[in-house]
Order: C-alpha cells, then sequence, then structure tokens
C-alpha cells in the first residue's frame, strides 16, 4: 500500500516525528507524539514497555498516525492501520534504518542508541490499511 506511492514514501521517510492516536480503554482517542520507521508497507513505533498506549492497542489494535502540514493546513497525510506487538523485531538501535533516522534526536536526549534501545523495547509494528494525502508537496517541505 505505501510502497505504490513514491511522494507518501517521501514524507514518511523524512518526517522524524508522526502523531499517533490510539483509543484506550475507555473509548477515548490519545494521540502521542511518536518516532516511527517506515519497513516497506508497515510502520515501526518503538515503546518503553507497561505504558497506556500499550494497553489501549491491546484493547484496541486500531490505529492513525497523522503527519503535520503546514500551517495553513494545505496538506496533510494520514495512515490508518493495525497495530501488533512485534516480537521477532530486533531492538532499535540495531536497526541500521532506525539510527539513521534518528541517532542524532538520541544523542540530542543524552542518550547512547544502546541506552535508548534498553528503554524503548516494545516494538509495535502497524500495518497499514488505509493512507489519506492531499498536498503531499506541503507536507514534505514542512518536514524540511
Amino acid at each position: 500500500m505505501l510502497t505504490g506511492n513514491p511522494r507518501v514514501i517521501e514524507a514518511l521517510d523524512r518526517a522524524e516525528v508522526g502523531f499517533l492516536t490510539a483509543v484506550n480503554e475507555e473509548g477515548q482517542p490519545q494521540t502521542t507524539p511518536v518516532w516511527f520507521l517506515r519497513d516497506g508497507d508497515d510502520l515501526i513505533v518503538y515503546n518503553r514497555p507497561a505504558t497506556p498506549r500499550l494497553r489501549s492497542l491491546e484493547a484496541n489494535p486500531k490505529v492513525a498516525l497523522a503527519l503535520r502540514g503546514d500551517r495553513k493546513g494545505s496538506g496533510l497525510l494520514t495512515i490508518e492501520g493495525v497495530a501488533r506487538i512485534d516480537h521477532d523485531l530486533a531492538p532499535a538501535h540495531m536497526i541500521p534504518a532506525y539510527l539513521d533516522k534518528y541517532h542524532e534526536a538520541i544523542r540530542g536526549l543524552g542518550w547512547s542508541p544502546e541506552e535508548f534501545g534498553a528503554v524503548y523495547t516494545v516494538a509495535v509494528r502497524i500495518a497499514v490499511s488505509r493512507v489519506r494525502a492531499w498536498g503531499l508537496t506541503h507536507v514534505i517541505a514542512a518536514e524540511g
């Protein structure tokens, strides 16, 4: 689904932060900024264990991830999908593409990649089911 649209891929690969929405056990949507990695047609988000987000995903695995557009709302990229914990995925600090994307940000937090990987130990894989996009030029430009 993602690999068929080069502009969507460019927007996802350039974005440092996405806004992940999951629905908690009470039915309340909760949106959180997250780091993510595109893995083919899936998205990967690393999490701390025992977080409210993981409990929400257990109760309802349907999620949405949005990228920011420009300040005028001239573009948007929203990805919908189903999330699941991926026990087979290597830790974040052992995934070259993840380090390529987030090494500077991890260092900016004062952490080594290994420290980050030791804290954010739960990989969530989002199988994309729908892509909504318009004004991708503005979305890509907003990501620098």
